[in-house]
């Protein structure tokens, strides 16, 4: 886990890093950029540019037969579960389609920066309503210091 997810301002620093990555080409796993992102590369360059050092998951196929323990992987980048509307800097996991799982950053109302492989490019917008949410978290509060 790294500190700065549970600085007050990182939420909108991510979702703010997130919207500068708009427009960069989809490539699966994804993590440059300059080359091309997938939906974790998206997190994780906007997380990266946000001062988060995270280590994410590679090498993963399009489908899954079962969901993964996302919740493991979001509080160990410093998330916690959370509901109801989106805040800017939440992230959602999706399934677009049959054992597919996508993530989206929330960045203002209920609009999303996630990379759209049909499209072929990072996008902004709503989200399909045929796009079930299996997750929803949000940057965790400040930690208090011990002693």
């Amino acid at each position: 886990m790294t500190a700065n997810t549970h600085e007050p301002e990182f939420a909108e620093a991510f979702a703010k890093a997130a919207r500068w990555l708009v427009g960069v080409p989809f490539r699966l796993h994804g993590r440059d950029p300059r080359t091309g992102l997938d939906c974790v590369g998206v997190l994780a360059s906007a997380g990266a540019a946000a001062g988060a050092a995270w280590t994410l998951p590679s090498g993963y196929a399009l489908r899954h037969a079962r969901v993964p323990d996302l919740d493991g992987l979001a509080a160990g980048l410093g998330f916690v579960p959370a509901s109801g509307t989106a805040r800017c800097g939440d992230v959602l996991a999706l399934r677009p389609g049959p054992g597919q799982v996508h993530f989206a950053i929330a960045t203002a109302g209920q609009r999303f920066v996630h990379a759209h492989a049909g499209l072929g490019r990072v996008v902004e917008g709503r989200l399909p309503e045929s796009w079930p949410r299996l997750f929803h978290w949000r940057p965790a509060r400040p930690r208090q210091s011990e002693g």
